[in-house]
């Protein structure tokens, strides 16, 4: 295995159920590449030695950190999770997206069979969740829209 700084570096979890860790990697004490690696990761922020195992991927397609970039600023990972939570009760489902890692925000979709359909529960939760993550999009954009908007001065408009 061989990585560069600015590669990102992914982790499985050791347990079922675990959440997958990645980051960026930082530093490489070795010039060919070779482990372990300083890693910066996304979820706390917090710099580790990695001696990558089996369960561990490195992505070279395109840096995500540079220490200095074109700009001379650095650059900056940040991961956010969306959670689902779907609700099935007599041919309705309700799904809940929630987005978390800054101000929690959550939208609502709902999905209903027809009375003549037969029951598929999938359909139902892939339509519900798709209408929740559509407006969680839409509550994305109306917070940027805002926060642009503080920023310049003025009402901005967020296009989507």
């Amino acid at each position: 295995m061989k990585a560069a700084v600015g590669d990102r570096i992914v982790t499985a979890s050791g347990v079922v159920g675990g959440a997958t860790r990645d980051g960026v990697v930082v530093a490489c004490p070795h010039g060919d590449g070779s482990p372990p690696y300083r890693v910066r990761w996304s979820d706390t922020g917090d710099e580790t030695l990695v001696y990558p195992g089996t369960d561990t991927f490195i992505d070279h397609s395109e840096p995500v950190f540079a220490p200095d970039d074109a700009r001379g600023a650095a650059s900056r990972t940040v991961t956010w999770q969306v959670e689902i939570t779907l609700n099935e009760a007599a041919g309705s489902t309700t799904a809940e997206a929630t987005v978390r890692g800054m101000p929690e925000i959550r939208a609502v979709g709902h999905a209903r069979k027809a009375p003549d359909d037969a029951e598929v529960p999938e359909i139902g939760d892939e339509i519900a969740a798709a209408r929740a993550l559509r407006r969680l999009a839409d509550h994305l954009l109306a917070v940027a829209e805002r926060d642009v908007s503080a920023a310049v001065g003025h009402h901005a408009h967020v296009h989507a």
